[in-house]
């Protein structure tokens, strides 16, 4: 398996978890602009691509996506990015699991 969509998962997972940090989140999408924003959709496609790709969970990232089209909606944009981060956390969390148990039914 591909350690690049562990990382994406986590990076993403942190990037939605800072964002839905109520007074700081929406501070450091609005002072850059709205840039995170783009910045996460590109980062969850990356990740929803090599997910699909490698046959795991794709439902964080893609939620994510949609969080990252919405989330200029204040309220809306709170919820959805608390959401798309526990997705992602649950996730995470599964995709290393697998591949650290992997490397021990070798043996």
């Amino acid at each position: 398996m591909s350690t690049a969509l562990p990382v994406l998962k986590w990076i993403t997972f942190a990037l939605e978890a800072l964002m839905a940090i109520p007074i700081i989140g929406g501070t450091f999408v609005i002072s850059y602009g709205y840039s995170p924003l783009f910045i996460a959709f590109i980062l969850h496609l990356v990740a929803l691509v090599l997910a699909v790709r490698l046959g795991r969970s794709p439902f964080g990232n893609a939620f994510g996506v949609i969080t990252s089209a919405l989330a200029w909606i204040p309220f809306l944009g709170w919820i959805m990015h608390c959401i798309a981060a526990v997705l992602l956390l649950i996730e995470s969390i599964a995709v290393t699991g697998t591949r650290s148990t992997d490397r021990y039914r070798r043996y």
